[in-house]
């Protein structure tokens, strides 16, 4: 029972709860008494400030277009690059294949064409994997 309770106290802290009108200007009376003429100076110092910078650089920063080229063409080696780490597995791959059959081949040599063709449907399957790598490191480059 009690998490409901604290759920709602911490949702009403953070939403803006309609407070009492004497509430509020009873706030805005003694902030307003408190402060010294040097405090309301220093409260307007950086709106002055961030009104000069803005009008020295303008409201918004414009970015150069060749920066943004840069920043796609650098994004698409690192994509194409990380997408063809893959390549290293299915050679990796192709090895395994291969060597498991002379591995066969050397233990029954009776078995030697049955084997051969299991090692090319392995080989196929590898390759084929390696070949959808290669393609999707391309459409990261590319596309």
């Amino acid at each position: 029972m009690a998490a409901p309770r604290v759920f709602a106290q911490r949702l009403a802290s953070t939403m803006k709860v309609a407070r009492p009108a004497a509430r509020i200007q009873a706030r805005t009376l003694t902030t307003q008494r408190m402060a010294t003429p040097f405090q309301t100076i220093k409260r307007q110092q950086p709106s002055m400030i961030q009104a000069s910078a803005r009008q020295a650089f303008g409201a918004r920063r414009q970015y150069s277009s060749e920066i943004a080229d840069a920043m796609v063409q650098v994004s698409q080696n690192i994509g194409m690059g990380s997408a063809a780490i893959g390549l290293g597995g299915a050679g990796i791959g192709i090895g395994v294949v291969f060597g498991s059959l002379l591995l066969a081949v050397s233990r029954n040599p009776a078995l030697r064409g049955q084997l051969f063709s299991y090692a090319i449907l392995g080989f196929a399957f590898v390759e084929a994997i390696g070949l959808f790598d290669l393609m999707v490191a391309m459409m990261c480059k590319y596309v």
